[in-house]
């Protein structure tokens, strides 16, 4: 079995949470709801990358570095490695003119587990990437992201606990609340998961339980502006849509919810900062059935909607978006006929009703 415990800091401080009030935006016409928007720095970056150009890309994830802007950092560096995956021409000029830049190592690392993905030969192609995530993780010292790809990659390989163990240790050394090394962990937890059901032999085991000990945990350690606040309700994602496991408590589904709601409150409405984290929590909110709760995200989420997590209900993940949008604010109670959302794998057990997030 996975040691969980391995996997943490020693989360013992507790984190107190001040809701900050934000008014509820108009809710924006269809056509002006857009998917996966960049916000204003990337955006710039991959224009200049449209026209063959890596030089606003190069200064951008430079500027993460200098300055520390790890969440920044990752989410810049996913986005720009998905554009090279399909226009790969600036990213070639930028490796062969800068071969040893940490940054297009840290763009060419994620693209290598990206493309290694989605291959019924995952684990062998990606055997292959590890020197590129070394050299990234080589040419700067602080930065945690390319041990947050390496997360990924020991997940994707099928590697062990023990190793996995080490990277963990190595990525919160530098950067103890860094979300994506977060959600690396947890996925690794929750494949594990998964296996101790059956899905697949020889890897170890784990439970849902153990990801949201995990998730709440370092949620307490975290500052209240760290992504790492909204990590219990990806483990409640990651319950509701896995398929696998014993039934988690209603009252910690909730709970889980109540925090990203908060946390979510923090920010202003129609912000492209924590666009995906509501988009997230919308879901789990409606999966709950708490359907008031879901309306207030929708209104705060604005006009950014982010392919994750409706690309797991439909191929359209804006077309779906924008379906289960319109019963939100016609109804406040998506139709069941329509299916736009799952019914949950299992019974939701526990209370009834819900209180919202300042009864807790």
């Amino acid at each position: 079995m996975v040691d969980t415990m391995a996997l943490l800091p020693a989360f013992i401080r507790p984190t107190r949470m001040k809701r900050i009030a934000s008014r509820p935006a108009v809710p924006p016409a269809d056509d002006e709801v857009l998917l996966d928007a960049p916000d204003d720095r990337l955006g710039p970056a991959l224009v200049a990358a449209g026209r063959g150009e890596y030089g606003a890309a190069a200064e951008l994830l430079a500027a993460t570095r200098a300055a520390a802007e790890w969440e920044n950092r990752d989410r810049y560096a996913r986005r720009l490695a998905a554009f090279a995956r399909s226009r790969a021409e600036w990213f070639g000029q930028w490796r062969s003119e800068a071969p040893d830049d940490p940054d297009g190592l840290l763009v060419g690392a994620q693209l290598a587990v990206d493309r290694a993905w989605p291959s019924p030969a995952r684990a062998e192609l990606l055997r292959d990437v590890s020197p590129l995530i070394t050299a990234a993780a080589r040419a700067d010292e602080r930065d945690p992201v390319p041990w947050r790809i390496a997360l990924d990659h020991a997940r994707g390989s099928n590697a062990g606990p023990r190793y996995f163990e080490e990277l963990w240790a190595a990525a919160v050394r530098r950067a103890p609340h860094h979300y994506g090394c977060h959600v690396a962990a947890l996925r690794y937890l929750a494949a594990s998961c998964c296996v101790l059901w059956g899905d697949t032999p020889h890897t170890p085991r784990g439970s849902h339980r153990e990801c949201f000990d995990f998730a709440d945990l370092a949620a307490q350690d975290a500052p209240p502006d760290s992504l790492v606040q909204a990590l219990p309700a990806r483990a409640a994602l990651g319950y509701l849509t896995d398929g696998c496991g014993p039934e988690v408590e209603r009252e910690r589904l909730d709970a889980a919810a109540d925090r990203a709601i908060v946390f979510c409150a923090r920010f202003p409405a129609a912000d492209p900062w924590p666009a995906e984290i509501r988009n997230k929590l919308m879901y789990v909110l409606v999966r709950l059935g708490r359907h008031q709760d879901a309306l207030a995200q929708l209104r705060l989420i604005g006009p950014y909607a982010t392919s994750f997590p409706w690309d797991r209900l439909s191929d359209d993940p804006l077309g779906h978006f924008l379906r289960l949008r319109a019963e939100l604010l016609t109804t406040a109670r998506p139709a069941p006929e329509t299916r736009l959302i799952p019914p949950p794998r299992q019974p939701l057990t526990g209370r009834g009703g819900h209180a919202h997030a300042g009864d807790h």
